[in-house]
């Protein structure tokens, strides 16, 4: 099982890459605003000390995520560049960061398309032999891990989101979860647009079958930025350490 090699694998260190990062052919600059972000329409997380919801790894998990130690995550990836900031926070301590512990992510393109997948009625382009937009980092003093992407696109039945998996030291899993993002007028989400696929058949995190329940505000996130210049998100993930 992947598992067992878990800590020996960490020791590989960062897997180094050159990504090569390619904007949508798109000329508008809008900016998500602070207030739009943060506010009634925004979030980071939990703001109190109350455990993240658990919500399912989904049909696309990494398959061996313990080979993706890497920051820079964009593997050549097309799309709007967005810098992803987690942090862990124990629950069991007063919500104190947690500190080496290891967190997976993993997201679809702005196609709506994972890698590691495909060729099937779920997804029927084939990327079973590439590995884009999943990797692991090491959380540091600060509970914090700071992922390099793309802004994520969607596909039918679910609202834009980004997966983790959280494990301690030992490589016993500590939570599974997902990140939702703001939605609105003057959201990231709206500006993005969709990349090339607009809206139209979006499934809203209101109707999203992981986010439509009362703990949605628990996974969301804070997503500022802009097109030119790239999205920032940040969350607090709080778990049972």
């Amino acid at each position: 099982m992947e598992r067992k090699n878990f800590l020996r694998s960490l020791m590989v260190g960062a897997v180094s890459s050159t990504v090569i990062w390619e904007a949508c052919k798109k000329d508008t600059a809008d900016v998500v605003s602070t207030e739009t972000a943060s506010g009634s329409g925004g979030g980071s997380g939990s703001s109190t000390c109350t455990v993240t919801p658990t919500e399912t790894e989904g049909p696309f998990p990494t398959k061996i995520p313990s080979g993706y130690v890497r920051s820079d995550i964009t593997d050549g990836r097309s799309g709007y560049k967005m810098t992803a900031k987690l942090t862990i926070a124990n629950v069991n301590n007063n919500c104190a960061a947690l500190t080496g512990v290891i967190v997976d992510v993993w997201h679809c393109d702005a196609e709506g398309n994972y890698s590691e997948y495909g060729g099937s009625g779920m997804q029927s382009t084939n990327y079973q032999s590439v590995h884009f937009l999943r990797g692991r980092q090491v959380t540091d003093a600060n509970g914090l891990v700071t992922f390099t992407s793309i802004f994520p696109g969607w596909y039918n039945g679910r609202a834009t989101h980004i997966h983790v998996h959280v494990y301690n030291a030992g490589g016993t899993s500590l939570k599974v979860t997902q990140i939702a993002f703001p939605e609105g007028s003057g959201s990231a989400v709206a500006i993005v647009n969709g990349y090339n696929k607009g809206m139209s058949g979006y499934t809203y995190n209101a109707n999203d079958n992981v986010f439509s329940d009362d703990t949605t505000k628990l996974e969301l996130a804070t997503v500022t930025g802009s097109i030119a210049a790239g999205f920032d998100l940040s969350i607090r993930i709080n778990v049972a350490g």
